[in-house]
């Protein structure tokens, strides 16, 4: 066996382990609830050791925010590859639907991971943090496409932040329906209510201070 072959072996193992113990970790949750989790149970329900729980997760949090894991490394990648003359807002609902799209193949599973993340305070603290990263990436990327300043311009962290905002708040109503919601129909639906915001009406207004543009109407 060649040593890339035992490599993606090994890649494989490690993988089935981690999904294990995630879905292990997962089941309990939805059950019990999140403090009422300990890792040992998480072990034992999986069926491997606590030495091999923290060789893959460094806390009961990683389990779950792991499913968040390349979410934004794939939604800046996505909007990096919209056509450039694309209008900004339908440029970040494909962007945003990247990961809507995620949970809704991922159904009842995602749907778990989703409420335990909104409902769980250490958890939800976790989700915004990495928010807040996405939104610095995406706001860069949005710059780099609308030829703007990312450091002096307000346009793309507002519509980066918008586009986000959109996405959690999809996030809050399918969690608190059920796995036969469409998640993404509901993305869809809440573009169409920011998109005006999310289209400069062209690049010189919003590039210029307000003090400098005249009288306002």
């Amino acid at each position: 066996m060649s040593n890339r072959a035992e490599s993606t072996l090994a890649e494989r193992k490690r993988q089935l382990v981690a999904d294990e113990l995630t879905e292990a970790a997962l089941q309990l949750l939805a059950v019990k609830g999140f403090d009422a989790v300990t890792v040992d149970e998480i072990v034992a329900s999986a069926g491997v050791s606590k030495r091999t729980f923290f060789r893959y997760f460094q806390s009961k949090e990683d389990v779950v925010v792991q499913f968040l894991a390349g979410m934004g490394d794939d939604m800046r990648a996505e909007l990096a590859a919209r056509p450039a003359g694309e209008p900004p807002s339908e440029a970040l609902r494909h962007t945003v639907r990247v990961p809507v799209t995620t949970c809704a193949a991922d159904g009842e599973r995602a749907l778990r991971v989703v409420r335990l993340i909104l409902r769980t305070p250490a958890l939800l603290a976790r989700f915004l943090e990495r928010q807040d990263g996405w939104r610095d990436d995406l706001a860069a990327e949005l710059a780099r496409r609308t030829g703007r300043d990312a450091a002096t311009d307000l346009y793309p962290a507002l519509a980066a932040g918008n586009a986000l905002t959109a996405f959690h708040v999809v996030l809050e109503h399918w969690s608190a329906g059920d796995a036969a919601q469409d998640p993404v129909a509901l993305l869809d639906e809440a573009f169409a209510v920011v998109a005006p915001a999310l289209d400069p009406a062209s690049p010189t207004t919003f590039g210029t201070p307000i003090a400098d543009r005249g009288p306002q109407a």
